[in-house]
C-alpha cells in the first residue's frame, strides 16, 4: 500500500473511543443550553458531570431531571485557574475518567462602547476574557491531560457564537472572546489529534433559552426571529443534537471545524 494510503487509513492501534457510556463534563449546565446538553448526553446513555458556578439550585434541577444514573453535580468559578484544574480532577474522580468535555459556560453582559464608562468597560472585558476564553483554555488543558493519560482518546466541543463572525455591537467582548474560542479549538485540534482527541466548535445564532425569553416578546422578538429565513430562533435541543454528534466516534474527522448553527441567519463565505 502506498505511504499516502497508509496515512489515511485508521489504525487498529488508535485509541478506542466509546459510542455510549462515556464520562462527560458539561460546563454551565444549570439551565438553558447547558441543561439541554446534559440531557442529550444522559439520554444517550452517558454519565454527566453537571457544572455550575452560582446557580446551584438550577443545577440541582438539571441533575434531578437526567435519565440514567451515575451523574454528579460540581461547582467552580472558571475565572479562577486553580478551580478549573480542581474541576477537571473532581469530574474525573467522580466519573472514573473523562471522555468528553463541552465548554458551554460563558458570561454575556451588555457593554455598548458609547454608553459604558471606561471602568465598566474594562471590568466587562476582564470578566469575559477570564471566563469565556481563559476558563475554556485552562479547563480544556486540565481535561486533556486526563484524556491523554487514559489513552482512549476523547472529544472537546466548544460552544462559540455566530457573534464571532457578524459582530456584537452591544456585547463586543462576548463576540471577541467567542472568536478566540474558535481559534483556540482549531489550534488544539492539531495539537491533540495524535492522542485521538478531536476538538470542534459550534457557532449558534440566537437560542430560545430562559435567559433571553424577555427579548423574544414584542418588536424586538419579531426582529430577532426575522434574522433567519425560517422566521424563528433555535431551540436548545437543536444545538445539543449537533454537539452530541460532534462528540461521537463518527465525528473524529470533523476535528478543527467550526459548525454554524444559525438557521441561515448569517452566511460565511
Amino acid at each position: 500500500m502506498p505511504q499516502s494510503e497508509q496515512a489515511r487509513t485508521p489504525s487498529a492501534d488508535l485509541p478506542k473511543f466509546p459510542a455510549t457510556g462515556r464520562r462527560v463534563l458539561v460546563t454551565g449546565a444549570s439551565r438553558g443550553l447547558g441543561r439541554a446538553l446534559a440531557e442529550a448526553f444522559a439520554a444517550n446513555g452517558d454519565r454527566v458531570a453537571v457544572h455550575h458556578n452560582s446557580r446551584r439550585q438550577d443545577a440541582e434541577a438539571t441533575l434531578a431531571g437526567l435519565s440514567g444514573d451515575g451523574h454528579v453535580l460540581l461547582g467552580a468559578d472558571l475565572a479562577d485557574p486553580r478551580r478549573t484544574a480542581e474541576l477537571a480532577d473532581a469530574a474525573a474522580e467522580a466519573l472514573g475518567g473523562l471522555d468528553v468535555l463541552v465548554n458551554n459556560a460563558a458570561v454575556n453582559t451588555p457593554h455598548p462602547p458609547v454608553d459604558t464608562s471606561h471602568a465598566d468597560w474594562c471590568a466587562a472585558w476582564r470578566r469575559h476574557v477570564d471566563v469565556n476564553l481563559l476558563g475554556t483554555a485552562n479547563l480544556t488543558h486540565a481535561v486533556a491531560r486526563h484524556m491523554i493519560d487514559q489513552g482512549t482518546g476523547g472529544r472537546v466541543v466548544n460552544i462559540g457564537s455566530r457573534g464571532a463572525f457578524r459582530g456584537e455591537p452591544d456585547h463586543p467582548a462576548y463576540g471577541a472572546t467567542k472568536a478566540a474560542v474558535h481559534a483556540l479549538g482549531q489550534s488544539l485540534a492539531v495539537a491533540l489529534a495524535p492522542h485521538g482527541i478531536a476538538v470542534t466548535s459550534v457557532a449558534p445564532g440566537f437560542i430560545g433559552t430562559e435567559r433571553v425569553a424577555h427579548r423574544l416578546t414584542g418588536p424586538e422578538g419579531e426582529a430577532i426571529r426575522a434574522q433567519s429565513p425560517y422566521g424563528r430562533v433555535a431551540t436548545p435541543r437543536e444545538v445539543a443534537a449537533a454537539v452530541l454528534w460532534l462528540a461521537s466516534p463518527q465525528a473524529e474527522w470533523s476535528s478543527g471545524t467550526v459548525l454554524d448553527l444559525n438557521g441561515a441567519s448569517h452566511l460565511r463565505t
